[in-house]
């Protein structure tokens, strides 16, 4: 039985460490062939493990999504990739009193 991701939130660890994970990626495949998306999602809702996933895909690593929907369905190109990481910022705020 495959052991359940708790905690963690990158696509390649969750594949390479052999969690448990959903095939979700029949919806991505949607989404980036989509023309304008808007994403919404609440606290604790996967945001973190969709832009890894969908940052594994923009690079190119297909080898990741052997034996998931996505593998044969796309063209896998790498592409330029600006990840922007908000949880390495501090909330606390010092200066007003």
């Amino acid at each position: 039985m495959k052991r359940l991701p708790l905690g963690v939130q990158t696509f390649s660890e969750i594949i390479q460490e052999g969690y448990l994970y959903v095939d979700k990626t029949q919806q991505i495949a949607e989404l980036i062939q989509s023309k304008y998306v808007f994403l919404s999602r609440p606290r604790r809702f996967g945001k973190s493990l969709l832009v890894s996933t969908l940052s594994e895909i923009f690079s190119g690593n297909q080898a990741l999504f052997q034996g998931l929907y996505i593998y044969d369905k796309i063209e896998w190109q790498s592409h330029p990739i600006i990840l922007i990481d908000f949880n390495s910022i501090s909330y606390s705020n010092d200066q007003c009193h």
